[in-house]
Order: structure tokens, then C-alpha cells, then sequence
């Protein structure tokens, strides 16, 4: 059973959730909310930096390291979503050059 199927029936259900279990039961839904958008979007990177019969080297180099930078971004997101804890983004390395 699917973490919304268990969502919807323990909302609709004649008895109230214990709050760890309400926990639980919330942590579940974000964990497969997570994974099937994360997926949803590897599918759609893959199609779009795909090589194509015009793309030269240089610009299907330029495609395979943007596309190995939204997936590190889509992997981050699985990770959040999987954590426990709330995380936090990490630290943008940026300096100010002013």
C-alpha cells in the first residue's frame, strides 16, 4: 500500500493517529512524494541532454556537464527528502570579489 493510500485512510478513518505515528505517516508521504518527482525529473534530463546528430563535441561536452549537474542537484533532493532531520542546503561557496 502506497504511503497516500495509508495518508487518506487514517484522515478518513474513525480513529486519531498517535502523534508518532502521524509522524511516521507524514515522513513516508514526503519520502515517496520526493522520490517519484526526483524521478519524474531524471526522466525528463535524460531525454533532453541526450546527443543529438548536429551537437559537435565541445557542445555535447558543455550538455554532459550540465546534465551531471542536475543530477546532483535531483541526488541532493533525494537525500533531503529521505533525511530524517530537516536539513539544510549547504553552504554556497561564493566570495565576494568587491
Amino acid at each position: 500500500m502506497t504511503a497516500y493510500t495509508t495518508a487518506y485512510r487514517a484522515l478518513t478513518g474513525n480513529r486519531a493517529l498517535r502523534p508518532d505515528d502521524a509522524a511516521a505517516l507524514l515522513a513516508s508521504v514526503r519520502k515517496e512524494f520526493a522520490e517519484e518527482l526526483a524521478t519524474a525529473v531524471e526522466r525528463d534530463l535524460s531525454g533532453k541532454y541526450r546527443r543529438t546528430a548536429t551537437d559537435t563535441d565541445g557542445s555535447f561536452r558543455r550538455k554532459r556537464r550540465a546534465y551531471g549537474a542536475s543530477m546532483a542537484v535531483v541526488n541532493r533532493f533525494r537525500l533531503f527528502a529521505a533525511s530524517p532531520l530537516r536539513l539544510s542546503p549547504p553552504h554556497q561557496r561564493t566570495r565576494s570579489t568587491s
